[in-house]
C-alpha cells in the first residue's frame, strides 16, 4: 500500500520577493566584475612596452586581453 502525501510534491511558485533578490545579485555581480576588469585593464596601463611585450601583448590589446577577447595563438610576438 503506496501512501500519498498532499504536503511532499507541492510545487513552488516563484514570489516577487525572490525574483527581485536575483536581481539584485546579478546587479551586483555585474558592478563588480566590471569593477574588477576595469582595475586590471589600469594597472596593465601603468606597465612599459617592454613589460606588456614579456608578457604577450601590446598596449593596444589590454581591454581585449582582460574582456577575454584576444587570441593569444594569433598574436605575433615581434
Amino acid at each position: 500500500m503506496t501512501t500519498i502525501s498532499s504536503t511532499a510534491a507541492a510545487p513552488e511558485r516563484p514570489s516577487i520577493l525572490g525574483g527581485l533578490l536575483r536581481l539584485l545579485r546579478l546587479t551586483g555581480d555585474a558592478l563588480v566584475g566590471h569593477w574588477m576588469r576595469r582595475e586590471a585593464i589600469k594597472a596593465l596601463r601603468q606597465l612599459d612596452d617592454r613589460t606588456l611585450r614579456d608578457i604577450g601583448i601590446s598596449r593596444c590589446q589590454i581591454e581585449p586581453a582582460v574582456a577575454g577577447d584576444l587570441d593569444l595563438e594569433l598574436v605575433r610576438i615581434r
